[in-house]
């Protein structure tokens, strides 16, 4: 049976909780949740002895609180296993813990980034192995689709394969959640071309819906899926999927992410981070 890994939030909050446990009953997969603890201890300056009781009495108290978050929210007999783990480094925690296989890592979004300053989220997103669901705090009211996105205009074999994953997971999650599936991709003019007037922007997009039509064709066959479900439309990536997701309310949005580090990551970032940045509901990044 697959598995999903929650992350459960701080201060007797269940956000990510609710919807983890939710999303595990419709794709019928069973449940590790880790509950984090952890506070400096150097200041009181106690003996080994001491700490480890202190260390086990925080863990007790935080255990609880998950547990009585988790029984609020279970639905009917479903299998959870909790962990409470005493640890400061949530995102190397998990990634180690993603040795083992499953179907994806579910945590609330904290969505702010500086230049020297890597969130537990963006580290997740950038080395985790597994499918990183970020659940929104604040969602749109009555969300509907299930809004995949994908790089139609790419023949890198690499983006394909990510192309086709996307696709499969999307389909998936559309089915489980009993709800429509869009899949979209986006033609971005490139504006310093575009502003030497050494392309047509018109022509320029033109020319590759032509070229993705029959892709949309072979897509649609290998996914068993009607061509009408995609749309192509013209635009900078981040904003195509932004803008389709708010006018749609979609519930959740699924994306292909190559993972970056170093000063690449921070100052390049990826699409899947610049769209998380803008939207109002759940973001399943898939690594390529």
């Amino acid at each position: 049976m697959a598995k999903l890994l929650i992350i459960a939030d701080r201060k007797k909050r269940s956000i990510a909780i609710q919807r983890g446990l939710e999303l595990a009953h419709k794709l019928q997969c069973s449940v590790d949740v880790v509950a984090f603890c952890h506070t400096s201890l150097r200041p009181l300056r106690l003996k080994a002895q001491e700490r480890a009781a202190i260390k086990k009495r925080l863990l007790g108290e935080r255990e609880a609180e998950v547990q009585q978050l988790i029984e609020r929210h279970k639905v009917g007999e479903q299998k959870v296993s909790l962990v409470p783990v005493w640890e400061k480094d949530i995102a190397s925690w998990v990634i180690r813990r993603c040795a083992r296989p499953y179907e994806a890592v579910v945590k609330t979004g904290h969505r702010t980034e500086s230049f020297t300053y890597t969130s537990t989220d963006w580290q997740l997103l950038r080395e985790c192995p597994h499918p990183v669901l970020i659940v929104a705090d604040k969602k749109w009211h009555k969300t509907k689709p299930v809004l995949a996105t994908v790089d139609l205009a790419s023949r890198v074999p690499e983006k394909v394969a990510l192309n086709h994953a996307v696709i499969a997971k999307a389909k998936l999650y559309a089915a489980a959640l009993e709800t429509q599936l869009l899949i979209v991709t986006a033609i971005e003019v490139p504006t310093l071309l575009a502003d030497l007037d050494l392309i047509d922007p018109a022509a320029y997009v033109g020319e590759i819906k032509a070229e993705i039509k029959p892709r949309i064709k072979r897509y649609a066959e290998s996914h068993e899926l009607p061509e009408s479900l995609f749309r192509v439309r013209k635009g900078p990536i981040a904003k195509v999927i932004s803008s389709d997701a708010a006018k749609h309310k979609a519930q959740l949005v699924i994306i292909g992410t190559v993972g970056r580090r170093g000063i690449t990551a921070r100052l390049l970032g990826n699409t899947a981070e610049s769209v998380l940045r803008h939207l109002r509901t759940d973001v399943l990044a898939i690594k390529g």
